[in-house]
């Protein structure tokens, strides 16, 4: 039977005498985008950096390709890829010389770089700027040649640590749309605390909050935990008194965001929606939008750490 191309294995890694994760368990044994969220100091960097080798944890095991990455470092990170979130480019060489460099440190052989090379920039988009300094390159075009860096040896596993972070809108899809490309070929991990990165981008979600995995599952099995439980609401001629909108069955708080405009915060299904345009109706308010809003990142990831807010 083939490795699995990742299993992390009771992973725990402590600074000083605070743990920052605790007994981390995951495997990644295909193809496509994993996303590693959690909120800033939940620990996914502590993760991905232990995954890296750029830090030896404190307990448990790594293990790529079949490969102890604490018994046989070199043999191990053949097999990945890294872009940090601060893309190690060196600035004043061009896209060439830099990535040329980095076949070079990955021990590709000296006859097979060229080719290495070429496949890597056409991949990412870059041809077209090989003999251009990469200090005059945009935001964008120089997180694809960071990108390029990390696929260059042709990897099974690349890990992104926060991709779009720092681009523009147009940048963003430009990225997304360049990772889902390469996870055609080899398992991608991203690591994010942005929750429309994961949506748009992943198929498997790992959570981690407070050092603890806390949700493990397929972006669709995530998005149960995202049911809407907020209404937003135009109306002309809106009622002043906001006990009539509290009476509508399943409102459980009004904000009076302006004059007409209302977020009410409901309990239930989507049958809340008819009752409010139907009162709405009867009472002549005017309903001008209504629509759903979805729960907001930071109370799921207090409803799966099995906190409340």
């Amino acid at each position: 039977m083939a490795n699995k191309i990742v299993e992390v294995k009771a992973l725990s890694h402590r600074y000083s005498v605070e743990w920052a994760i605790r007994n981390i368990n995951f495997e990644i044994n295909s193809k496509g985008v994993f996303g590693l969220l959690g909120s800033n100091g939940a620990g996914k960097s502590t993760t991905m950096n232990i995954i890296c080798n750029v830090l030896t944890q404190t307990e448990g095991r790594v293990l790529i390709n079949g490969i102890d990455l604490r018994k046989d470092p070199i043999k191990a990170k053949m097999y990945i890829g890294f872009l940090p979130q601060k893309a190690p480019l060196h600035t004043d060489m061009t896209v060439d010389e830099y990535l040329y460099h980095c076949a070079d440190i990955r021990l590709i052989p000296k006859a097979d770089i060229p080719a290495a090379v070429e496949r890597a920039k056409e991949k990412c988009g870059i041809s077209l700027f090989s003999k251009r300094v990469i200090a005059h390159l945009s935001g964008g075009y120089q997180q694809r040649v960071g990108i390029a860096q990390a696929i260059i040896h042709d990897p099974l596993f690349v890990i992104l640590d926060e991709p779009t972070n720092g681009l523009d809108p147009n940048q963003i899809v430009e990225i997304r749309h360049l990772i889902r490309e390469i996870a055609e070929e080899r398992a991608v991990l991203i690591s994010t605390h942005i929750l429309p990165e994961v949506q748009a981008a992943c198929d498997y979600i790992m959570m981690i909050e407070h050092g603890n995995m806390v949700f493990e599952g397929t972006i669709e099995e995530f998005n149960h935990y995202m049911e809407p439980s907020v209404l937003l609401v135009i109306m002309h001629n809106a009622p002043e008194d906001d006990t009539e909108l509290l009476n509508i069955e399943g409102v459980k708080r009004v904000e009076r965001l302006t004059r007409t405009r209302f977020r009410l915060h409901f309990e239930g299904d989507s049958s809340i929606v008819d009752r409010v345009v139907n009162k709405s109706v009867r009472d002549n308010w005017h309903l001008r939008e209504i629509s759903m809003e979805k729960e907001a990142l930071d109370k799921v990831f207090a409803k799966l750490s099995g906190k409340s807010f």
